[in-house]
C-alpha cells in the first residue's frame, strides 16, 4: 500500500471536510475542526500553524490550542523550525505522528481465507496474518472473526486505536449485517458484538465500500468512482463528489443482486440470474475452462457486455469518472474490461462516457485492507 498521497487527492480531501463544516452543529465544532487539523497534516505532512490556519480557514488561536491538545494526546509532534521564510520569527513545523499508533484491519471478502493485517496510520503493513475459513458461516464464524482479530492486535507493535472489517453484505452505518447471505449472517451486529469481546473500537462496512475507500483515500481513485468488487460474489463501492454512498437502509451498490439474465443460474441469494452468477471469479473460471484464448476471450467479452449493461445507467446517474475492477487479473483485465467499456460507451451520451476511464484497482489484493484502515481514521481520527 502506499503511504503518501497525491497532491491533487490532498486538496480534495481536505476541500471535503472544509465543504462539511457548515453542516456541523455548533457542539461538535471543536471535533470537526481537530479533524481538519489532522486531516490536513495526514494528506499534506508537516505544517506550521501559521499555514494550518490558513489551509483550514481556522484561527490562529483555535490552531494553536488544537495542536496543543493534539501534542498531549501524542498524535502530533514538533519537527523544528521551517527553513526558507525570510525575516521574522521562525515557525516550527509540526507532523502527525503516523507511526505512533496502528489498526488492525481484516478482509473477508474471500469465502475460504480471512486476510489481515495491522498498520501503520499511512497503510503501511507492520504484520500480516491469513488464516482458512474451513467453511465456517454463522455465529461459528463470528468467533474465528474474533480471534482473528485478537492475534493481530496482540501482534501490533504500537498502541491499536481500533479494528476496521470488511465483509460481504448489505451492512448499516453502525457496522450491524443486515443480510450476508454467503456467511450465514442476518441481522448480526457484528461491529458492537466484536468491539465488546475485544475492548477495542471495531468499525464494520460491506467489503465493496472499503474497497472503494482504500482507492479514493490510498489508491489515488477519482472523486466519482465506482469499485466492483470481483471475487466468491460481486459487489459494488460508491464514492460521489469525495464522499462515500450508503444509500437508505446501507445497500448502495448492490450490483451483484441486479438480475442480469432472465431464468439464470439460481443465486446465493435465492434469485436467479444475477450479475454474480456470471461475473464472480468461480464463475467466471467455470466459463472459461478448458478453453483456448480466443474461445475465452469471446466469453469473458460476452460477460464484459453484460456488465456493461448493468454500468451504463448507474455510470449516466451519477456521472462517474472512473471505474474500478478488482479481483483476478487474469480474467478481468482484457476482453472482459475492454467489453465493458465499450458497452458502457455505447449506452450513454457521449458527454457522460467520453472520459470515463474503467481500470484494474490500483491496490489490488490489499484494497479491501487499505479500505478497513481508511473506516478506523475516519471514525477515530476523522481521517479521510
Amino acid at each position: 500500500m502506499s503511504s503518501t498521497s497525491s497532491a491533487s487527492a490532498s486538496r480534495r480531501a481536505l476541500g471535503s471536510g472544509l465543504r462539511a463544516t457548515a453542516k456541523v452543529l455548533p457542539e461538535h465544532t471543536r471535533a470537526h475542526n481537530r479533524a481538519l487539523v489532522l486531516q490536513h497534516l495526514f494528506h499534506e505532512g508537516p505544517t506550521s500553524r501559521a499555514d494550518l490556519a490558513r489551509a483550514t480557514a481556522l484561527t490562529r488561536v483555535t490552531v494553536s490550542d488544537l495542536i496543543n491538545q493534539l501534542l498531549a494526546e501524542g498524535l502530533v509532534e514538533e519537527l523544528g523550525v521551517q527553513r526558507g521564510r525570510g525575516v521574522g520569527k521562525p515557525a516550527i513545523l509540526v507532523g502527525m505522528r503516523t507511526d505512533a499508533y496502528q489498526i488492525v484491519a481484516v478482509d473477508l471478502s474471500d469465502d475460504t481465507v480471512m486476510r489481515g493485517a495491522v498498520l501503520t496510520l499511512t497503510g503501511e503493513a507492520v504484520v500480516r496474518r491469513s488464516l482458512d475459513v474451513d467453511d465456517r458461516t454463522g455465529d461459528a464464524l463470528v468467533a474465528l472473526v474474533e480471534r482473528f482479530a485478537r492475534r493481530l492486535v496482540a501482534a501490533a507493535t504500537q498502541s491499536v486505536i481500533g479494528v476496521g472489517i470488511g465483509s460481504p453484505g448489505v451492512i448499516t452505518e453502525e457496522g450491524r449485517v443486515i443480510e450476508a447471505p454467503n456467511r450465514r449472517w442476518s441481522d448480526l451486529p457484528l461491529a458492537d458484538i466484536l468491539s465488546e469481546r475485544l475492548g477495542l473500537p471495531v468499525h464494520v462496512a460491506n467489503d465493496a465500500d472499503t474497497a472503494a475507500l482504500g482507492e479514493y483515500t490510498y489508491g489515488g481513485g477519482a472523486d466519482s468512482m465506482l469499485v466492483v468488487t470481483v471475487g466468491q460474489g460481486v459487489g459494488a463501492g460508491l464514492v460521489v463528489d469525495g464522499d462515500r454512498v450508503h444509500g437508505a437502509h446501507g445497500a448502495a451498490g448492490e450490483l451483484g443482486h441486479v438480475t442480469v439474465v432472465d431464468d439464470g443460474d439460481v443465486c446465493a441469494c435465492g434469485r436467479r440470474g444475477c450479475l454474480e452468477t456470471v461475473l464472480s471469479a468461480r464463475a467466471l473460471r467455470r466459463a472459461v475452462a478448458g478453453l483456448d484464448r480466443e474461445a475465452a476471450d469471446a466469453v469473458l467479452a460476452g460477460v464484459g457486455r453484460i456488465l456493461g449493461t448493468t454500468l451504463a445507467p448507474v455510470v449516466s446517474a451519477l456521472n462517474l469518472g472512473e471505474v474500478l475492477l478488482s479481483g483476478p487479473a487474469d480474467l478481468l483485465d482484457g476482453a472482459l474490461r475492454e467489453a465493458a467499456r465499450a458497452t458502457v460507451v455505447e449506452r450513454t451520451m457521449p458527454a457522460v462516457s467520453n472520459q470515463l476511464r474503467l481500470r484494474m484497482a490500483t491496490l489490488d489484493e490489499d484494497v479491501v485492507l487499505a479500505g478497513a484502515a481508511v473506516l478506523v481514521l475516519g471514525a477515530q481520527l476523522g481521517v479521510s
